[in-house]
């Protein structure tokens, strides 16, 4: 677990570059939306000055759930509509919760400056000589990318407050809120299982008899909640509301399962049939009951 000493930098960083990104906001005069993209990285050089300074760039872990709900308040601030907005207000109570309890499980779980992603050094090691280009653009900007287009459609929501509520609303609300549960299950499964499992274990029971990475499909369904809530203030605005949601898609598909289902190939050989009869990411019934197998190396 982590000790005072560790988290003195952490908290810094933070401060730091949320003071970064505030002072850009209040000086910079640029445009909306696009001020507060320039303030996220401006913050995300922050943080990697102090993943260089310490040379862990897992100081980047909890930026991706920090900074969301900064966004949405910052946006309601400057559309004064939206604080009578119901729509609104729900969207911020969702974003918050899905922030903090995303942080919280960080923060629980977090190793200390001891720890680093097993990911990062696989990344810098990949890159040869352009190993900080790769921490730098990799680790941190690319996400920040990532995450700043899929908070755009609360941006639509808090400059949008006059559009009244309708059907897909509803169905927003309804796949949010259910992302939330998931990925909050899911993680208490994990974390409960990984305190009791034996070497060359893994988990096959709970969310995670249905699917591999049933976290990611909770987060993956908040971000395509945000969208929806997006759509439904601004449906002719597409082109700018959609591409967050389809770039998380995309990087969970096509990078982190991958990641992720390799690594364990590698730990734990059973993984392999186990991937053959349940779904990657969308919970669906396995192909076939479980059997006792599964749980050995």
């Amino acid at each position: 677990m982590a000790g005072k000493a560790d988290w003195n930098p952490i908290v810094w960083s933070y401060l730091l570059c949320i003071g970064a990104g505030a002072a850009v906001l209040a000086y910079a005069g640029l445009p909306q939306p696009w001020d507060a993209l320039v303030a996220d990285l401006v913050a995300t050089l922050v943080i990697f000055a102090f993943s260089l300074r310490y040379r862990n760039s897992s100081f980047y872990d909890a930026y991706w759930s920090v900074i969301p709900p900064l966004l949405a308040v910052y946006w309601m601030a400057m559309h004064a509509p939206a604080l009578d907005s119901p729509r609104a207000m729900l969207v911020m109570v969702l974003v918050w919760l899905w922030a903090i309890r995303l942080t919280t499980n960080w923060a629980v779980h977090w190793g200390g400056l001891s720890h680093e992603d097993w990911r990062y050094p696989i990344v810098r090691a990949r890159a040869g000589k352009a190993a900080v280009l790769a921490d730098l653009f990799g680790i941190h900007l690319f996400p920040t990318v990532q995450v700043f287009l899929g908070c755009l459609p609360i941006y639509a929501v808090m400059s949008r407050a006059d559009v009244p509520l309708n059907a897909l609303d509803a169905l927003a609300a309804i796949v949010t809120i259910g992302a939330i549960a998931i990925e909050t299950l899911a993680d208490l499964q994990l974390h409960a299982f990984i305190a009791k499992r034996r070497p060359g274990e893994f988990i096959t029971t709970g969310l995670w008899a249905w699917s591999r990475h049933p976290n990611y499909f909770g987060e993956l369904s908040f971000w395509w909640g945000l969208m929806l809530f997006g759509l439904a203030v601004a449906p002719d605005q597409w082109t700018w509301i959609v591409p967050g949601a389809l770039a998380m898609t995309g990087m969970f598909v096509f990078a982190s399962i991958p990641f992720m289902d390799q690594r364990s190939i590698e730990r734990r050989p059973a993984y392999r049939e186990h991937m053959q009869r349940v779904s990657a990411l969308v919970p669906l019934p396995p192909k076939r009951p479980h059997s006792s197998g599964e749980r050995r190396a």
